[in-house]
């Protein structure tokens, strides 16, 4: 739904300023809305929003809802290079060394925990232990605590996935992992 933009000018700010400093001295509760319009259309030197609104008209523009911003597009090189840190099972093979490609990483370790859920210390080590291969979930762990994708109480024995919304770039490695599209190969057990 579109509406109306009002544009104000006033002659003078500082006489706009005095006038509506000693309404707002002169009130002991805060302003409703509409009184605060009126207050404002008053200082301008008119007899109520109203009054205004009628003089306005003319001028007035129509605004339309602001559109919700286009997603960032994602740098599909930088994309294989993450995914091949994965093996087709989706586990994390190796922590990278990069600091922008470990944020990245640790967005896809969130998406390994469930939602809505608390978890001890032993269980988030477990579901983080089965989602990577260089055995080390207590840093992954501890990163996802610091960055503020995973809560934790000041004495660790509870903790939570945080809902956020992943940046493009993180959302489209979720999804290629997810899809088993990793790039390495996964590792012959034994």
């Amino acid at each position: 739904m579109s509406r109306t933009a009002l544009p104000l000018a006033v002659g003078d700010i500082a006489a706009f300023a005095r006038v509506l400093r000693v309404r707002i001295m002169e009130s002991e509760t805060a302003p409703s809305h509409l009184e605060l319009l009126n207050w404002l259309a008053r200082a301008a030197g008119y007899k109520n929003v109203q009054h205004f609104r009628a003089t306005a008209a003319p001028a007035a523009v129509p605004v339309s809802e602001p559109r919700a911003p286009q997603p960032e597009p994602v740098d599909e090189n930088r994309l294989k290079r993450l995914a091949r840190l994965y093996d087709a099972d989706g586990r994390l093979l190796r922590w990278p060394s990069k600091r922008g490609m470990q944020l990245t990483c640790l967005w896809t370790l969130w998406a390994a925990l469930p939602p809505r859920r608390v978890f001890d210390e032993p269980t988030v080590t477990g579901i983080l232990g089965a989602a990577h291969a260089f055995g080390d979930p207590v840093l992954l762990r501890r990163e996802l605590c610091d960055l503020g994708l995973l809560w934790r109480t000041p004495d660790c024995r509870a903790y939570r996935r945080l809902e956020r919304r992943p940046p493009p770039e993180a959302l489209a490695l979720i999804r290629r992992v997810q899809a088993g599209h990793g790039l390495a190969p996964a590792p012959v057990r034994a």
